[in-house]
């Protein structure tokens, strides 16, 4: 991955989860080596990890986008605003900037940087962390091809990367970035419902996820819709046939519905804040 002949260089304003599983994907490609990458947090409890990995560490914020011309904005929300405007002396047209903060839109992040300075939004989810997340991302007025190719060649090592209209990026927060957290409560479900019937917390827990691995690495790779692959596993008369009776009479489809269109609604609100 080269930047105008030279090793990109990459930079992180502020060092929590998603921004290190991001670095570990990015590092595994070994295309940016980790003395290439400088990570700017307040104090030292993210930094370690991040120093451990090989790569440069600072508390100043401006430092970042003064040594690297990709920098990816990985604060929380609030905070967001009066970060940029730290840092907003410091970028030039040659940067690109990737913001990872929800809710923040592309015309806000503009509005608090230079004119003419490239600008993508991104919403990773948490998976990133384990090198199989699923993100999407939109560009801002002045961000090109080679941007957009450039954010995916930085994410793809750690996520599935969509670029989407910006319109759709709420949508993915109630889709990917909170529905891990509706997954979870699923397995937690499945593994509470082996245990009752007798097996072992352990195993049950390990054979939950397992499954749910399967079904979602099933999903992707045949390209067929949940439908046909849920129909596949039935038989008439059948156990499954039998479960997804008592998951209908539950409302398990519309409940899950439901909190989609809630969390995107509330990502939405909380955009407009």
């Amino acid at each position: 991955m080269e930047d105008g002949g030279d090793a990109l260089t990459v930079g992180f304003i502020g060092a929590g989860k998603m921004a290190y599983g991001i670095l570990k994907g990015m590092l595994q490609t070994g295309k940016i080596p980790p003395q290439n990458v400088l990570a700017s947090a307040p104090s030292d409890r993210n930094l370690g990890k991040f120093r451990a990995l090989g790569c440069r560490t600072t508390h100043s914020n401006v430092a970042v986008p003064k040594d690297c011309k990709v920098v990816i904005l990985a604060t929380k929300p609030h905070i967001l605003p009066e970060v940029l405007k730290e840092v907003a002396s410091a970028v030039t047209k040659e940067h690109t900037l990737v913001s990872l903060a929800a809710g923040i839109t592309l015309k806000t992040l503009e509005s608090l940087l230079p004119p003419g300075t490239s600008v993508l939004r991104a919403l990773p989810n948490l998976p990133c962390v384990v090198q199989a997340g699923a993100a999407v991302f939109s560009r801002g007025c002045y961000a090109g091809d080679q941007h957009a190719a450039l954010l995916k060649a930085v994410m793809s090592s750690c996520s599935l990367c969509e670029e989407v209209p910006e319109s759709y990026i709420d949508i993915h927060t109630g889709l990917s970035g909170s529905g891990v957290a509706y997954v979870y409560t699923f397995a937690e479900a499945l593994v509470d419902g082996a245990i009752k019937m007798g097996m072992p917390s352990d195993l049950a827990n390990r054979i939950a996820a397992q499954t749910l691995l399967g079904a979602a690495k099933m999903i992707l790779e045949t390209g067929e819709h949940p439908a046909k692959l849920r129909n596949d596993v039935c038989t008439p008369g059948g156990t499954t046939i039998h479960a997804l009776h008592e998951l209908e009479k539950g409302g398990l489809r519309a409940t899950v519905m439901n909190a989609v269109e809630a969390a995107t609604s509330r990502a939405r609100e909380i955009g407009k804040q």
